[in-house]
């Protein structure tokens, strides 16, 4: 089996952290979000995967090659305009001989796929969508399924009087490359809208697979805060990093922790981190490469990417700090603030409630207080 990955969005609910490169390369526990996908597709024997891009292509082809270095090889097909999910499968077609997994570019699940390629089979299925259940089925489009798991129709969206179920499409699919046939080449076209709902009209055998499995995606900052809170208290399956300073603290080659500071997992170190003095660590929290934290700083929640240099007395607490900042002494950072790439944030800010500060900014010395 082959798998498409759909990798062409812009991220635009994520920015400001995609301004400079693609949802699926944001780092999530110190590595692109698209390698934990691929990870995850190995653990199923899916090695031979095409990925449907369109924005910054170059910056995920950089990073994976041909793929064997992963023992893997990896396909790039690059969209000239934004085709959708169906009009993306459509656009790699030469490339697949068969049926195939097709995966949204933006969700961490741990669905058992081999399960649900052998119902798909049973069933003799031309689609199978995963369905997972959520708390609030409004803020999604529902999937009705009959007794034996046949689709019947699909709600966007609906409001409470309309919602007949709380399960949902996970963004998983199997088709058969048949079904390809029903897409417009070169056209705008989405499974969601347009061929799903076709195909259960036209009476072809379209079936739910319905599982608890864990299932997230990554489009709000929320969410993604989220997600690596999920894999560092162990929700989802995940290779942690090697080298490990105490149980559930990991650090990358070349750290220096002062023996004042405190950890308190679980914290993953990238490489050549500093911690100084009097330092307070509570995870879940990741550092990235070549990081320099401050003396009597406190950092609890947080995701800090590479090459970010933390100043002394500073408070993070569920935020986001992107590559490259500089975050001056006594700064507070918190409740789901989010700064994005070169940075400067001057001494004695306070930056908190879902403020975005966007790439490249200095915001001089008490300028900020939310």
């Amino acid at each position: 089996m082959k798998a498409v990955i759909l990798v062409g969005g812009e991220g635009t609910r994520l920015r400001p952290l995609t301004c400079n490169r693609p949802k699926p390369m944001i780092p999530v526990v110190n590595r692109p979000f698209l390698d934990h996908v691929l990870d995850y597709l190995k653990r199923h024997n899916i090695y031979d995967v095409i990925l449907s891009m369109c924005y910054k292509p170059d910056v995920i082809e950089g990073y994976f090659g041909d793929g064997s270095h992963l023992g893997m090889n990896i396909t790039y097909v690059v969209e000239k305009s934004p085709l959708g999910t169906a009009g993306g499968v459509k656009n790699v077609e030469r490339y697949l001989d068969g049926p195939c997994f097709v995966f949204n570019g933006d969700i961490l699940t741990d669905l058992d796929l081999n399960a649900m390629l052998q119902v798909h089979q049973e069933r003799g299925a031309t689609v199978s969508i995963a369905l997972t259940p959520v708390e609030d089925p409004t803020a999604y489009g529902l999937v009705e399924t009959d007794g034996t798991g046949r689709v019947l129709g699909f709600i966007e969206k609906p409001g409470w009087d309309r919602v007949t179920t709380n399960l949902i499409n996970a963004g998983t699919y199997i088709i058969e490359k048949e079904v390809l046939r029903h897409v417009p080449a070169d056209s705008y076209y989405m499974f969601e809208h347009g061929l799903f709902p076709s195909l259960v009209q036209r009476g072809d055998p379209v079936f739910g697979y319905p599982s608890s499995a864990y299932w997230i995606d990554i489009g709000t900052p929320e969410k993604y805060i989220n997600v690596q809170r999920d894999l560092l208290v162990g929700k989802v399956a995940k290779a942690m990093p090697v080298g490990c300073l105490q149980e559930g603290v990991w650090l990358g080659d070349g750290c220096d922790i002062s023996p004042m500071a405190k950890l308190t997992p679980p914290v993953v170190l990238g490489a050549r981190v500093t911690v100084e003095a009097n330092v307070s660590i509570t995870g879940p929290v990741t550092i990235g490469d070549d990081c320099h934290i401050g003396p009597e700083s406190v950092i609890e929640d947080a995701i800090i990417w590479q090459h970010t240099t933390i100043g002394a007395g500073v408070k993070m607490k569920r935020c986001v700090i992107a590559r490259g900042c500089t975050v001056r002494d006594n700064a507070w950072i918190t409740n789901n603030a989010i700064v994005a790439d070169e940075c400067e944030i001057g001494s004695g800010n306070r930056l908190e409630h879902g403020i975005k500060i966007w790439p490249n900014k200095v915001i001089e010395p008490n300028a900020i207080t939310f």
